[in-house]
């Protein structure tokens, strides 16, 4: 056409001598009122990392981006989409054009995917903007930046481990035969003495040997005074508490009677500087040359409760269940370990990374996919290191059990300089979020979060959909649990006609006729019971928050407490009202097991009667459940279940990869 010659005509009137040749290129102009962008880029720890986010030239400003790595399965591409803050512009008609043809943008980013893993030299890819023109993306401008060292072999992720063998190797960790405390003390500020004791405390059911240079007693125990002198095959883990300059020689000692794994306690590592790193070189050396897991150093202990093994450095010994911990933080890790304590809900294993010098965060979570005795991950964490190795665990893990994770660090992200829009969005908590909309990580933004997010997964059945029931005694805590559902996406579901009839013949008609089903004082002792099982049998319910429990027992407290107790008919009142709060914690239970639905209880009571105990929250935490001490916080442990069961259901899907 005339008008493309005469442009091309004035641009190479622009032609300047030191040009040389110049080439034209000719493309159709696609205009189009929605603009994405995707990319590609190659992050330090996870290796190449697909992007996708609302484009155009406020793409950093809006920074409306989700991250994944690759590979990227369709299901995975899919959610990509779902995860954009703006995904309604897309997936829905826009001001009278179609909605976005999905799956042709799932093909861009598969192809991006498919591009980092067979190319290596290509650093970033950065399509902007991705024009949505009617239903399709069309890509109108792309930046595509090569290593100047050329293309290299792709370096392919690795390769998991045998169930078999992972469990192999960690079994002397946390099932030993028995324990050496190598540094043990009579001085009960040591760490070789605190650590001797609770394993003592804690009733080991293996042979405990503790190591000091003087041979003395301690703790009632006659020591030896070399590892090398404790009898050959009755051991199989040494707790290290002896200065970072002899402990390769600890670990050589101990390999000639048996061990195969050592908790290093002691610092003056790699934390100290260049010396420091240098010890730590040699202990992983040693350890990789004698065939010894080793864990730490600098770490806080190891716990094993299915072996009654409390081998720390701290107090902290938790009930025995079905959460296993992994933290890089030792104080973190008596945080959640205290949080069990408190709630009564179990752990299995627990255990403090340190320097993870030579096993690894990654390396624990691959053990708590592999171990029959973990129904649920925990993690804290503040680096991931080798990030391949991370998702290549963390692939391995969250098909089969959920992984709840804290991660701290994300005030110290840093913008990465970059040549590309892909690059500079790239932030670390950017790509950790993206990670874990990917790999079905339930990331929890606190401690007390995230150990009352693993207690819901490991009592509570996950729920088949986003559609809830909130059952309150009182319209107050029924509007706030409301508005905290619209705000997680959950959605509150419409009585059907059948459920309120049969709730008018159960409760007095002042109740609200609605969802939340408030039932306004008119509440007896078998009434909520009948209520919360009605509506939890019904098909379209799919979970059910119970509120006001301990109001009864709170005021019994008061009546206890007061000077006309035990007059006046108190005593009886008192008891019948702590039965009642008992029976309502009862019937939450009873119903969630009968039906398989998760039915969250809440009231803040559990914090605040404390002192004395509320009836209510005590027998919640009696039959094993958390009580949760407010309407949001469980509603946000609700989303979290149901964040994972939609996970779940994605990778069985006959669309989902």
């Amino acid at each position: 056409p005339a008008a493309v010659r005469a442009a091309a005509g004035e641009l190479l009137r622009l032609r300047r001598p030191e040009d040389g040749d110049v080439q034209l290129l000719v493309a159709e102009q696609v205009r189009g009122r929605r603009e994405l962008v995707a990319g590609m880029v190659r992050d330090p720890a996870f290796g190449p990392c697909v992007m996708l986010g609302l484009g155009g030239i406020l793409a950093e400003g809006l920074g409306d981006v989700v991250f994944a790595t690759a590979p990227l399965s369709t299901s995975e591409g899919r959610r990509m989409i779902a995860q954009l803050r703006t995904h309604r512009l897309f997936l829905e008609p826009f001001r009278g054009e179609p909605a976005l043809d999905v799956e042709a943008l799932v093909r861009i980013l598969l192809g991006l995917a498919r591009l980092a893993l067979e190319r290596d030299d290509v650093l970033s890819v950065d399509v902007n903007p991705l024009v949505v023109r009617g239903a399709l993306p069309i890509a109108v401008d792309a930046l595509v930046i090569l290593d100047p060292a050329g293309e290299r072999p792709a370096s392919p992720p690795p390769a998991p481990r045998p169930r078999a063998v992972v469990l192999e190797r960690f079994r002397p960790l946390f099932h030993p035969r028995g324990v050496i405390v190598a540094g043990a003390s009579n001085h009960p500020g040591k760490f070789g003495f605190v650590a001797l004791h609770n394993l003592l405390r804690y009733g080991f059911r293996g042979p405990v040997c503790p190591v000091n240079r003087d041979g003395a007693e301690v703790l009632g125990l006659q020591a030896y005074r070399d590892v090398g002198e404790v009898p050959a095959g009755q051991t199989d883990l040494v707790f290290v508490c002896t200065p970072s300059t002899v402990n390769a020689d600890v670990l050589r000692a101990a390999a000639t009677v048996g061990v195969r794994a050592a908790f290093v306690a002691s610092g003056g590592y790699r934390e100290t500087g260049d010396s420091g790193r240098a010890l730590e070189h040699d202990l992983v050396t040693t350890a990789d040359q004698l065939g010894i897991l080793l864990a730490g150093p600098n770490g806080q202990g190891v716990i094993s409760t299915g072996s009654s093994m409390c081998a720390q450095m701290v107090a902290p010994y938790p009930p025995p269940g079905r959460i296993s911990v992994a933290s890089q933080s030792g104080n973190v890790l008596s945080s959640l370990l205290n949080y069990a304590v408190l709630t009564g809900i179990g752990v299995s294993k627990a255990v403090s990374t340190g320097n993870a010098a030579q096993t690894t965060l990654a390396d624990y979570l691959e053990y708590f996919a592999a171990d029959p005795e973990t129904a649920v991950a925990l993690a804290y964490l503040e680096g991931v290191g080798d990030g391949r190795a991370f998702v290549s665990a963390v692939r391995g893990l969250t098909p089969e059990k959920p992984l709840v994770v804290v991660k701290g660090g994300r005030a110290s992200e840093g913008q990465r300089a970059a040549a590309s829009h892909t690059g500079s969005l790239a932030t670390d908590d950017r790509l950790f979020d993206g990670l874990c909309s990917q790999l079905g990580i339930v990331r929890a933004p606190s401690v007390e979060q995230g150990f009352e997010w693993a207690a819901t997964f490991a009592t509570q059945p996950l729920p088949g959909g986003r559609r809830v029931v909130i059952v309150t005694t009182a319209g107050g805590w029924g509007v706030l649990a409301a508005d905290a559902c619209a705000a997680a996406g959950l959605r509150l579901l419409p009585l059907p006609a059948e459920m309120r009839t049969t709730i008018d013949t159960l409760v007095p008609v002042r109740w609200s006729r609605q969802n939340p089903i408030d039932l306004a004082g008119g509440e007896t002792r078998d009434t909520i019971p009948a209520v919360v099982d009605l509506v939890c049998a019904h098909p379209e319910v799919d979970a059910v928050l119970l509120l006001g429990l301990g109001i009864q027992s709170n005021q019994a407290h008061a009546f206890r407490t007061g000077p006309f107790f035990p007059g006046h008919g108190l005593e009886r009142i008192a008891e019948f009202h702590e039965r009642q709060d008992r029976r309502y914690a009862d019937a939450a239970r009873e119903a969630s097991e009968r039906h398989g639905k998760p039915v969250l209880v809440a009231t803040e009571l559990v914090y605040t009667d404390r002192a004395y105990g509320n009836a209510g929250p005590l027998a919640v935490r009696d039959g094993g459940r958390v009580c949760h001490p407010s309407a949001h916080r469980a509603v946000a442990a609700l989303r979290a279940l149901v964040d994972y069961a939609e996970f779940r259901a994605a990778l069985v899907s006959p669309t989902g990869r």
